[in-house]
């Protein structure tokens, strides 16, 4: 009897070959494809990166030319929902092409709460970072400074939605949702021409279903993420000098800790 495959995973793609390269072989490497099935879009790359995913055999790709009024967020968005429309298993998964799968097991534990609890339709995180104890510690005292700067002059030194938990949404980087519920509320990625998935988020508790947020201490043990890769190599989508900067020496680090070097020379992974 064939297997059916569970989840679909969404993967937009823009003009960043070898980050893309990497991806795409950890994804191979460490999944269960009896279990998946990968749409990759392309965002009007023109480049090498899309030379790269046509001559994947394993996946779909989908071409997107580019659209009037796209910004950065609302292509990917955009691209996320054009893939979504040809979903039919159960669960759908976004992942970005700065997205590193690390270990064979990193389906369960993203599948595992909605078999949990039925009224979950989301699985994901809002960062999903390494840090350790003591800049976890630095952001507790950050957060309690800038708090208090604001209730005392009321000047917002920081985006709210770093702090109040009650604006958090699964971000795109790692984010599964239950498919049918996504039918269910007319709903999608691009919603509301807002962030990806944050308009869908919101409507997903209002009808009384849960999203789950997993600790990035505990996701990051099986997916890894270099946070706004694409940003940084591409500075004409808008990304300031200093961004782009310290962006490239954590692009450079988190490379060489994955041994991006013996990745991108084993072409094996892409049959």
């Amino acid at each position: 009897m064939t297997t059916q495959p569970k989840v679909t995973i969404l993967v937009p793609n823009y003009k960043t070959p070898e980050i893309t390269k990497i991806c795409l072989r950890l994804l191979r490497k460490y999944t269960d494809f009896s279990q998946v099935r990968v749409i990759a879009i392309d965002n009007d790359s023109r480049d090498a990166s899309l030379d790269y995913l046509r001559g994947l055999p394993w996946i779909d790709l989908i071409e997107r030319p580019a659209e009037a009024g796209d910004t950065p967020a609302l292509s990917h968005a955009r691209a996320l929902d054009l893939a979504l429309a040809r979903v039919t298993t159960p669960y759908v998964l976004s992942i970005h092409t700065d997205t590193f799968v690390r270990r064979a097991d990193w389906l369960d534990i993203l599948l595992a709460p909605f078999a949990a609890d039925p009224r979950v339709a989301g699985v994901g995180s809002w960062k999903l970072e390494t840090k350790t104890p003591l800049q976890r510690f630095g952001r507790r005292v950050e957060q309690f400074w800038k708090t208090a700067l604001f209730r005392l002059t009321g000047r917002r030194t920081f985006r709210a939605e770093r702090f109040d938990d009650s604006l958090h949404y699964l971000r795109s980087h790692c984010a599964m949702y239950r498919t049918d519920v996504i039918r269910e509320l007319n709903t999608g990625f691009a919603d509301g021409d807002e962030v990806a998935g944050s308009v869908m988020h919101r409507k997903m508790v209002a009808a009384g279903y849960r999203m789950c947020f997993l600790e990035s201490v505990d996701l990051g043990q099986y997916v890894d993420h270099v946070n706004h890769a694409t940003m940084v190599l591409n500075p004409e989508l808008g990304s300031s000098a200093s961004n782009i900067r310290n962006g490239k020496k954590r692009v450079s680090d988190k490379l060489r800790g994955i041994d991006a070097d013996a990745l991108l020379a084993d072409d094996s992974l892409d049959r």
